[in-house]
């Protein structure tokens, strides 16, 4: 991951390990490269989650900045992918922007 934000990748998304098995690394891997959490996201995802399943309140899933790359950890399933992305891919390009620097007001 790390190779990724030294050669200005915009966006990291990762799929699956953010369960509670001794195998769902990948969250603390992306809290050891990111600088900034995005809490918001996370919550919407975790609010998107129970929607469906009482099971979202255990997803660990983070998202955060490092230098200008934003990453994304998503569930496994394809059914939760599809889901999460729903809820976080409005607000995907003007994240991009601000991490760039934008100073665009957010006010529609």
């Amino acid at each position: 991951m790390k190779n990724l934000v030294e050669k200005d990748v915009e966006v990291v998304i990762t799929t699956g390990g953010t369960g509670l098995t001794p195998r769902d690394v990948p969250p603390e891997a992306t809290l050891k490269v990111i600088e900034r959490r995005i809490y918001g996201t996370e919550i919407a995802m975790i609010i998107e989650a129970l929607k469906h399943t009482p099971y979202g309140m255990l997803l660990r899933a983070i998202v955060g900045v490092s230098n200008k790359t934003l990453i994304i950890n998503l569930p496994g399933s394809p059914k939760a992918v599809k889901e999460n992305l729903n809820v976080l891919l409005p607000v995907i390009p003007y994240a991009i922007e601000k991490i760039n620097g934008s100073s665009t007001n957010c006010v529609k």
